[in-house]
């Protein structure tokens, strides 16, 4: 939070600590599982793997290759930027507990979302589903740290969001039938927005926004560059 003197200061809102152990474990483990540094693992997954016609020219390691670049450049350097940031101890967790901890994250992973957008986007090999989908992950950090001038934003919700948003446009290209994975995709992001507001001190306001912001960039970069 910023006090009225403009200072940054802890968030120190409790979290729900009313739930059952078993919920609350279930909650911490949906937390990680769909951790929004591993969404644009599982979409690229679902993109080369899973959908019929997107990467249907390439071979099994073609598409392994490229799960593999997605991790180091989406998943290890943002992960290792932070553990480095608490160990050279500019954050206090690794979890980004507070709005002061979120900032130079927030900084490195945009660079790190452009850098992929940039590799992918020259690339021409590279369908654009994918190219619109890193940029529109750009753009989500870049809205996140603008809103978290303001308040904690939700980056779970942000993560999945995307997802939804980035199903919405693949079923308005109607290439694929769209039913069952938004679905799926509905369903989960119910239960970590839930998870969320169970064992985090996040706000209704910060998921729903963190949602409509996942979706709505994933929107802007499908109109840029699909």
């Amino acid at each position: 939070m910023i006090t009225n003197d403009r200072q940054w200061a802890s968030d120190d809102r409790p979290a729900n600590t009313d739930s059952p152990v078993i919920v609350r474990a279930l909650a911490h483990f949906f937390s990680y599982v769909f951790h929004p540094l591993f969404i644009p693992l599982y979409v690229t997954y679902f993109l080369t793997f899973v959908h019929p016609s997107y990467f249907a020219g390439f071979a099994p390691q073609q598409k392994t290759w490229l799960l593999i670049r997605v991790a180091y450049i989406m998943i290890f350097f943002p992960l290792l930027t932070v553990l480095l940031l608490k160990g050279l101890g500019f954050i206090n967790s690794i979890l980004l507990k507070t709005q002061k901890d979120r900032i130079i994250p927030y900084i490195a992973c945009g660079i790190f979302f452009f850098w992929s957008y940039q590799v992918f986007k020259n690339q021409h090999q590279i369908p654009l589903i994918l190219t619109s989908f890193s940029f529109a992950v750009f753009l989500s950090s870049s809205a996140a740290l603008m809103a978290n001038i303001y308040f904690k934003i939700s980056m779970h919700a942000i993560g999945m969001g995307g997802v939804i948003g980035l199903f919405l446009v693949i079923m308005q290209q109607n290439t694929m039938l769209m039913t069952v994975p938004l679905t799926v995709a509905l369903l989960i992001t119910g239960i970590v927005c839930t998870a969320r507001l169970l064992i985090s001190n996040h706000t209704n306001k910060e998921i729903y926004i963190g949602l409509l912001m996942g979706i709505v960039c994933q929107f802007i970069a499908a109109a840029i560059n699909l």
